[in-house]
C-alpha cells in the first residue's frame, strides 16, 4: 500500500498569521440607521457637531438663585416662578428672588446655583433656605460633559448598546458601518444526514453551529448545506460560493483518508492551500488558502475540532474583514484546579468549568471532557476554553493557565 508523506505542522500563531493573510478588510461601507447599528463596526470616526449639554442647566430638583444674594441668618426669598425641563430658556431672574426648577431645566440668567429640594421648605409664596449655596452648585455648564468635536465612536471599533446611547444624545440617526462580511458554510461528508437520519449516519453539527458562531461575530451567514463526497460536486460549490462570499468555511474532508477529498476540489475550483497541518489538539488538519480571490478555510469534520479551529482562525480572520485589529485567544488568567499529564508536543485547547477566584487572585478552572474531538456534549456545562503550550506534558493544581471565557457566561 502506497503511503503519502505528511506535511510538517506549522505552529498555531504561524498558522493564524497565514490565516488572516488570506483575508483583506472590506472596502466598500454602508449606511445604518440607529436602531441597526448595534454589533456593527464604525467605517470612520465619528465625532460630534455640538457640545454637551447643549445649554446650563440644573442638575437636580430645587431652587435656582444667585450665590451672592446678601443676608443673614436664614435667608427666605419671594418664589419668582417654576421652570421645567424642556420649557425653554426662562425670564432672567429678578436679584433677590429664586425659581423653582426641576432636573435639566435651563437654568436662567442671573442665577450661579442650585440648592436641592430637600434643603429648603416652601411658605406664603416663599422658599426658606437653610445655607447660601456654592457657584456652581448643582449646575451643569454648558459644553462642560462633551466638548464640540470630540470623538464618539473610533473607526473599526464594535458598537455597543452604551454607544447607541450616545449617538441619540448627539442627535446622530444615521451613521456609516463597515458592510458585514459573508461568510459561506458548508459541510462535506456522505454520512451526514440530509433530514431523516439513515443507518450508520449522523446528524450535522458543525454547519448550524459555525453559522451561528459567525453570525455571533458579526458575519452575515450563508448557508452553504451538506455535499457529498463528490469531487465535482465540491469544486462546483467551491467555485459558486466563492462569487458572492468574503470567506468560504467548509467542515470535514481536510485530511488524508480516501474520501477527504477538499484539497483536491480547491484545486480543481481554481484555488490553492497555502497551509494544512497546524500543531493544535484537537484540529491538527486545518486548512488555508483561496479559492480564486476568497478567502478559503477548511476545518475538520470533528465537531469540537471544528469549534476550536472557528475561535482559533475564524474569529481573527472575521475582525480583519471588518478592519479591526484580531483579538488574540485566550487572554484571560486562570489556575489549574485539576492534575493532568498528556504528551507535548501540540497546543491543546479543553473545555472548562469556572469555579470562582481565591480572594483577589484570578479564577479557577476545572477540566471538562477528555478526547473531545468528536463530541460537544462537555460544552453544555463550560464557561469557556483553556489553553496548554505545545511544550507542557503536566498540568498541576494552582498552575496558571490562559483561558478564553464565553460571551454571556
Amino acid at each position: 500500500m502506497q503511503k503519502h508523506p505528511s506535511p510538517a505542522m506549522i505552529d498555531v500563531d504561524a498558522a493564524r498569521d497565514i490565516a488572516l493573510a488570506q483575508v483583506m478588510p472590506l472596502s466598500d461601507p454602508e449606511e445604518v440607521t440607529l436602531a441597526a447599528a448595534s454589533g456593527r463596526i464604525a467605517a470612520g470616526d465619528v465625532l460630534s457637531v455640538t457640545s454637551m449639554p447643549f445649554f446650563t442647566c440644573s442638575a437636580m430638583d430645587g431652587f435656582a438663585l444667585s450665590s451672592s444674594t446678601t443676608g443673614s441668618g436664614v435667608l427666605r426669598l419671594p418664589v419668582a416662578g417654576t421652570i421645567a425641563a424642556g420649557a425653554g430658556a426662562a425670564a432672567p431672574l429678578r436679584p433677590g428672588t429664586a425659581a423653582r426648577i426641576y432636573t435639566g431645566a435651563a437654568l436662567p440668567e442671573g442665577a450661579d446655583a442650585v440648592l436641592p429640594v430637600e434643603e429648603t421648605r416652601e411658605e406664603d409664596g416663599h422658599v426658606v433656605l437653610s445655607r447660601r449655596p456654592q457657584p456652581g452648585e448643582n449646575v451643569r455648564l454648558a459644553g462642560s460633559d462633551q466638548p464640540m468635536g470630540a470623538r464618539l465612536i473610533a473607526k473599526g471599533q464594535r458598537i455597543l448598546p452604551h454607544h447607541i446611547g450616545l449617538l441619540a444624545a448627539n442627535g446622530l440617526a444615521r451613521l456609516s458601518v463597515v458592510r458585514r462580511p459573508r461568510i459561506a458554510v458548508l459541510s462535506t461528508g456522505d454520512e451526514l444526514a440530509r433530514g431523516a437520519r439513515g443507518e450508520g449516519q449522523i446528524h450535522d453539527a458543525n454547519r448550524p453551529m459555525l453559522l451561528a458562531l459567525a453570525e455571533a461575530a458579526g458575519a452575515e451567514a450563508v448557508d452553504g448545506g451538506v455535499l457529498s463526497d463528490d469531487l465535482d460536486g465540491i469544486a462546483k460549490s467551491l467555485t459558486e460560493l466563492a462569487e458572492t462570499a468574503d470567506l468560504v468555511v467548509t467542515s470535514g474532508g481536510a485530511s488524508m483518508g480516501g474520501l477527504d477529498l477538499l484539497r483536491p476540489a480547491v484545486a480543481a475550483a481554481g484555488g490553492e492551500i497555502a497551509a494544512w497541518r497546524v500543531a493544535v489538539k484537537p484540529g491538527k488538519p486545518v486548512m488555508f488558502g483561496k479559492v480564486r480571490q476568497t478567502g478559503f478555510t477548511g476545518l475538520p469534520g470533528n465537531p469540537f475540532a471544528a469549534f476550536v479551529g472557528f475561535h482559533l482562525f475564524v474569529a481573527a480572520q472575521i475582525d480583519r474583514l471588518t478592519g479591526r485589529a484580531p483579538t488574540a485567544f485566550a487572554q484571560a488568567s486562570a489556575r489549574a484546579e485539576f492534575s493532568w499529564r498528556r504528551s507535548p508536543g501540540r497546543l491543546e485547547v479543553f473545555p472548562v468549568r469556572c469555579l470562582g477566584a481565591d480572594g483577589s487572585g484570578p479564577v479557577r478552572l476545572e477540566r471538562l471532557g477528555q478526547g473531545v474531538s468528536g463530541t460537544l456534549f462537555p460544552l453544555a456545562e463550560a464557561d469557556g476554553l483553556a489553553v496548554v503550550p505545545a511544550d507542557c506534558g503536566e498540568v498541576i493544581p494552582g498552575q496558571r493557565l490562559d483561558w478564553h471565557p464565553f460571551c454571556g457566561r
